[in-house]
């Protein structure tokens, strides 16, 4: 049975066609400037990679794009064998904890909730609504960045603020990236061999968050009401003092927007080194660049207080600290420098084990911590797309 995964966003999409139950990946593509003339996608199929061009004006020449590529590279003889496809979405808001099946009724929710995702909400709908007028009888599924986290503790989702902004707007603590922490706390499950496992998932990369895993369901995470709260990132500041806005705002003349905009596209690891890219800002500090020293300094302290205060939530009953996602999978070095920082929990790296894990190294999963540490630290690659299918190809077969 074929299953495929779409990922539309305000200017691109990206999809992979797997065959299920076996988890097997057939064609993959990226297509990106959608809406600009320099429109291109890249197509892998057989492990090579193949490019195209053309202006495409809209999400629905874009799926027409991904239709072709799949019929052309007889990853399908026929559209008919595409039994269901599963869309990231990004924000569900408190209505949903878990993927659905696509209605009229979740397409409305989805328009509603554009309030609280402005950016990524209208890709998201474009590549549904143009996805159902190529494949009208095929079931489509909703998984939500934000469902995995919403088994959170009122006391850990709500914020210090006016009661009535909660009431009223919608005001919480939601989570992203929750595709990939729910990935990770059902590997983690089979890793383990216990259901009610309790984990300090590190998703760390260009977007980062860390979540606290108690009894196999999300207990609390550092994205808030936008992924801007929390950890800081590529390019986005995470949390900050909020009077910074008014005070900024005031001194510059820009508005609202303008610095919510710099907060999120100019600010973390840009900000501060020039550089947004993690494996440039480590290039630089070696070079003794004093901002980039600076930015790694201020990224890597960031990400312990969140491990060291999500151990005291769960009582020092952890049973994995987990990196994940770009500099998690990655980034030997930033993972050394993040466990020095929480030694005094007795935590501890085998660094010469450490140095061997990484997405570009022969060995790209393991446990590197030192058989003297308190917590084991594993290294799991996360996969939100397979998630993506393994719900999407759940939901369908329990029609």
């Amino acid at each position: 049975m074929k299953f495929l995964c779409v990922n539309a966003g305000s200017s691109s999409l990206k999809f992979q066609l797997f065959e299920m139950p076996e988890e097997t990946v057939i064609i993959s593509g990226y297509i990106e400037k959608i809406g600009l003339e320099d429109s291109f996608w890249t197509t892998k199929v057989n492990g090579e990679k193949i490019r195209g061009a053309k202006y495409l004006k809209n999400h629905n020449e874009a799926v027409q794009v991904l239709i072709d590529e799949l019929l052309e590279h007889k990853a399908v003889e026929s559209l008919d064998e595409i039994k269901g496809v599963g869309h990231r979405v990004l924000h569900g808001g408190e209505k949903y904890s878990d993927s659905v099946l696509i209605d009229d009724e979740v397409i409305q929710s989805i328009k509603d909730l554009t309030k609280l995702g402005p950016l990524h909400h209208p890709g998201n709908l474009a590549g549904i609504e143009a996805l159902k007028e190529v494949l009208p009888n095929v079931p489509m599924v909703a998984v939500y960045d934000t469902a995995f986290h919403q088994t959170m503790p009122k006391e850990n989702y709500m914020y210090p603020v006016p009661y009535e902004w909660y009431l009223k707007y919608g005001v919480r603590k939601y989570g992203f990236h929750g595709t990939s922490h729910k990935y990770i706390t059902t590997v983690m499950k089979e890793k383990l061999g216990k259901e009610n496992v309790n984990l300090i998932i590190c998703h760390v990369g260009s977007g980062a968050s860390i979540s606290a895993v108690k009894d196999g369901k999300c207990y609390d995470t550092t994205m808030g009401l936008t992924p801007l709260d929390g950890l800081m990132m590529g390019t986005r500041s995470g949390s900050i003092d909020p009077s910074i806005l008014e005070y900024v705002c005031k001194e510059s003349g820009e508005s609202i927007a303008d610095v919510t905009n710099d907060l999120n596209k100019k600010s973390g690891l840009l900000g501060v080194s020039g550089f947004s890219d993690a494996r440039d800002v480590e290039e630089a500090a070696a070079k003794g660049d004093e901002r980039a020293i600076l930015a790694l300094n201020m990224y890597n302290d960031r990400v312990a207080k969140y491990i060291a205060e999500y151990f005291i939530e769960l009582d020092g009953k952890v049973d994995a600290i987990v990196f994940t996602a770009g500099v998690g999978e990655n980034g030997f070095e930033a993972r050394s420098n993040i466990i020095k920082r929480v030694n005094a929990l007795g935590i501890k790296l085998d660094e010469k084990v450490n140095e061997t894990i990484a997405g570009f190294k022969d060995v790209h999963e393991g446990v590197i911590s030192a058989k003297s540490s308190k917590v084991p630290v594993w290294v799991v690659p996360t996969n939100e797309e397979l998630m993506i299918i393994k719900d999407t190809y759940k939901i369908v077969n329990s029609k």
